[in-house]
C-alpha cells in the first residue's frame, strides 16, 4: 500500500483538525477554549507561572499571552499577583475555579493520547515521537 509522503501537507491537516476537535471537546465540556486549556495544563505543573514561561511552553508570543491571562482572569480562571521577592514581577496562579476546570479537562483531553496511538505499536510511536521532536527542534 502506498503512503503519501507529503509530510507537510499531512503533519499541518493532522494539526488543524486536531486543534478543531480539541476546541469543540473543551468547549463542550468545560466550556474554556483549548488555549486556555493548555494555559491550565502548564499552570497545574507550574502554578505561578511568569507570563513568558506560559508563552514559551505554549509556544505563542508573549504579548499575546497578556489577552489570554485578561480573558483567563475575567473567567474567574486564574489570577495575578505580585511576586513576593520582586515587586517588578506579577505572577499568574490558578484559582480554585481554574484547578478544578483545568483538572477536569485533563481528565476529558487524557483519552486522546490513546485514541491517536490506537492501531500503532509502541516502537512506531517511538518513531512518530522521535520525528515530531525532531521537527520541533528544526523549526525553534
Amino acid at each position: 500500500m502506498a503512503h503519501d509522503r507529503r509530510y507537510v501537507f499531512l503533519l499541518t491537516r493532522a494539526q488543524k483538525r486536531l486543534q478543531r476537535h480539541i476546541e469543540r471537546h473543551t468547549a463542550d465540556q468545560t466550556g474554556i477554549s483549548a488555549v486556555q486549556a493548555g494555559a491550565l495544563f502548564v499552570m497545574l505543573r507550574q502554578d505561578g507561572a511568569l507570563s513568558g514561561d506560559l508563552a514559551t511552553a505554549l509556544d505563542i508570543a508573549p504579548s499575546a499571552v497578556t489577552g489570554l491571562a485578561d480573558r483567563m482572569v475575567r473567567a474567574g480562571l486564574i489570577e495575578r499577583r505580585i511576586d513576593t521577592d520582586d515587586k517588578r514581577i506579577t505572577r499568574l496562579w490558578l484559582t480554585k475555579l481554574g484547578r478544578e476546570v483545568g483538572t477536569r479537562a485533563l481528565a476529558d483531553l487524557g483519552p486522546l493520547n490513546a485514541t491517536l496511538t490506537e492501531g500503532f505499536s509502541k516502537d512506531e510511536m517511538t518513531v512518530v515521537s522521535r520525528w515530531l521532536t525532531a521537527v520541533n527542534e528544526r523549526f525553534r
